[in-house]
Formats: C-alpha cells, sequence, structure tokens
C-alpha cells in the first residue's frame, strides 16, 4: 500500500530523493514520486494534493531547491504532513532552499530537515515515524532499523588495530 508521496520541483532531484525512496524501501513503505514543479505546473500540483489523501497517502516528502516553494505550496494545499528537503544549489549551497522551507507562515508548516541527501534519508526516516504512530508493523520495522543502525555504529567504533 501506497502510503508515502516523494515530490520534488523536478527530474534533476531524483538524484537526491531517490534517497528517500530506497529508505522506504528498506522499511518496506510503499511510496510513489512524482516531479511537480510549483512554479512550472501549478494546476497538476494542486489536483494531485486534493486527491493524495484518498489514494491513501499519509505523509509527504517534497524536495526542491532555489525559492523551495514545493514543499510549502503541498502545505498550503493538503492537511497531511509534509516533510521538506532542500536541494542544494550552486549559487547558495541549499541554505537558501532550507530557509525558504524553515520559515513558513504560522499555520502552513513544513517539517525541514537537512540538505541533500542525508536529508531525504531523515525524511524518510521521519515518514516512517510518523506511519509508525499508528502502525504497529511500521513501529517494528523502525525499531529494527535503529537496532541494526546502532549494532553497525558500535561494531565499527573500535579505532585501534
Amino acid at each position: 500500500m501506497t502510503q508515502v508521496a516523494i515530490l520534488m520541483g523536478s527530474r534533476s532531484d531524483w538524484k537526491i530523493m531517490e534517497n528517500a525512496a530506497n529508505t522506504l524501501d528498506s522499511l518496506g513503505i510503499g511510496w510513489e514520486a512524482r516531479a511537480l514543479s510549483a512554479h512550472r505546473a501549478p494546476r497538476e500540483l494542486a489536483e494531485y494534493c486534493e486527491q493524495a489523501e484518498e489514494r491513501g497517502i499519509r505523509v509527504v516528502i517534497a524536495g526542491a531547491g532555489l525559492a523551495a516553494a514545493l514543499p510549502g505550496t503541498v502545505a498550503a494545499l493538503t492537511s497531511l504532513p509534509v516533510l521538506g528537503v532542500p536541494m542544494a544549489t550552486a549559487a547558495f549551497g541549499g541554505a537558501d532552499a532550507m530557509l525558504s522551507m524553515a520559515q513558513m507562515p504560522a499555520g502552513v508548516p513544513v517539517g525541514t530537515l537537512g540538505v541533500g541527501r542525508h536529508g531525504a534519508v531523515n525524511a524518510a526516516l521521519m515518514a516512517t515515524a510518523i506511519l509508525a504512530l499508528s502502525d504497529a508493523d511500521v513501529r517494528d520495522a523502525l525499531k529494527a532499523f535503529r537496532a541494526a543502525q546502532t549494532a553497525e555504529a558500535v561494531r565499527g567504533s573500535d579505532v585501534t588495530q
């Protein structure tokens, strides 16, 4: 069952947003991905957001760079949780996108994660944590992921030869 929508401002953002998809796959979370620019395809984006919840979407991960209008626009068009992933840009390294997402007006929240790959992975984990609130199987998958992550960190903690 598809529960997470991964949206991006353009197809070129997939290189980063694919990390969210791969993380969701590893946790057994169903997702769908679309490139829908808030600036270039506003009607299509509005239609997508209006239909998302009835199609089973429970969380939206939205990645964008530059003005980063996509996450905020999505948050304005749906009551679903929206997690924003800023894309790195040549001019400002993604700081512009991160600030655009973080500085949303009261009443239109976007949970803003870090720039790039780390932000995409963490957005997928945050989406999973949201879903885990009402799904024991998802909660168990997230706990197993975190336990494996901890075991890997401990296994690699010995710095002596």
